[in-house]
């Protein structure tokens, strides 16, 4: 099933510890139906501590953003700013359009 949402959508979190986090979509892996959100989910990574060409260090503990599951999260309509579920329709060439149901506008 393809996912209802893409990216640069702008989504809230419903479900998990980042519920209520309104973000951007910033990547979509369809496959497993998981998404990566701006700002939610952010977990701490620990990396190895190195050295650039010039002396600089790089790693340490870094936070960064781990993917989301698709059913964890919603649209949110570009008129009302709420949260809303995504419908679709056909325009007059017969191209799929996403529908915000909400206000039943369509969703770029």
């Amino acid at each position: 099933m393809k996912p209802k949402v893409k990216k640069g959508d702008t989504v809230e979190v419903i479900a998990g510890k980042s519920k209520g986090v309104t973000g951007t979509v910033l990547r979509v892996y369809p496959v497993e139906h998981k998404i990566l959100v701006e700002g939610a989910n952010r977990v701490t990574k620990h990396t190895k501590v190195g050295q650039t060409q010039r002396g600089a260090k790089t790693g340490g503990i870094v936070h960064q953003e781990a993917p989301i599951h698709i059913s964890n999260v919603m649209l949110v309509d570009p008129e009302s700013k709420k949260r809303t579920r995504v419908g679709s329709r056909f325009d007059d060439d017969g191209n799929k359009i996403r529908v915000a149901k909400r206000s039943n506008k369509d969703v770029s």
